[in-house]
């Protein structure tokens, strides 16, 4: 089968989008992880974050979702290769995994060293 043409900003755009909107369809942690981090900006509106916050807030989150993203890609990428069960096959899903994993906990940290000063200074007032 010929490779399609892919040239053009446009289509790149086209076929990253599609790639976002199909791994969102699919896989049910980056839809989870999207959610967290809904309510996460959210919090960060009603604890009028400052910039510097956003940044690391903003910075977390989408590193989140692309190793997620990537970790997608992995998969599918390792699964087409090596449909059957293969002792590297599952070290690269492993790992890519991993990745995820760890972007997620390191967000949790920052997370909190952001947000629990704040909430104790609220718990504080009331």
């Amino acid at each position: 089968m010929p490779r399609p043409n892919n040239h053009g900003i446009i289509n790149s755009f086209r076929c990253a989008g599609n790639g976002v909107v199909r791994t969102f369809l699919s896989q049910r942690n980056i839809r989870l992880q999207a959610a967290i981090g809904v309510a996460v900006i959210v919090a960060g509106f009603v604890f009028q974050l400052g910039t510097t916050d956003w940044a690391l807030v903003v910075l977390c989150i989408s590193g989140v979702l692309v190793s997620e993203l990537l970790n997608t890609a992995v998969e599918a990428a390792v699964d087409l290769i090596s449909p059957d069960y293969h002792e590297l096959a599952r070290v690269a899903k492993d790992a890519a995994a991993g990745a995820a994993l760890v972007a997620a906990a390191s967000s949790v940290i920052v997370g909190l060293l952001i947000f629990v000063p704040r909430l104790l200074r609220l718990a504080q007032r009331l």
